[in-house]
């Protein structure tokens, strides 16, 4: 198994702890993805913008669908995110 040194939300500072704290206040906690990307703070923060552009907007499908599809994704790549 991999190691990946990750950056604790207690730890965080400056712009990666917002980074962070949004994704804490939109799921209740800091997801192990955004721990894993907080290694380079801006990636986390584009990839985290880009994440609620694609599933936390109104658009053609509702949030459930978008949820839906999202764990089908990942189980079909054995992902657990």
């Amino acid at each position: 198994m991999a190691y990946i040194r990750l950056i604790d939300p207690d730890d965080a500072q400056g712009p990666l702890r917002a980074t962070f704290e949004a994704g804490r206040s939109r799921a209740g906690k800091v997801a192990n993805i955004m721990h894993v990307m907080g290694l380079d703070g801006p990636s986390c923060a584009a990839s985290m913008a880009f994440y609620v552009s694609i599933m936390k907007r109104d658009n053609a499908l509702d949030a459930a669908t978008r949820e839906l599809l999202a764990a089908v994704v990942s189980c079909v790549n054995d992902c657990f995110y």
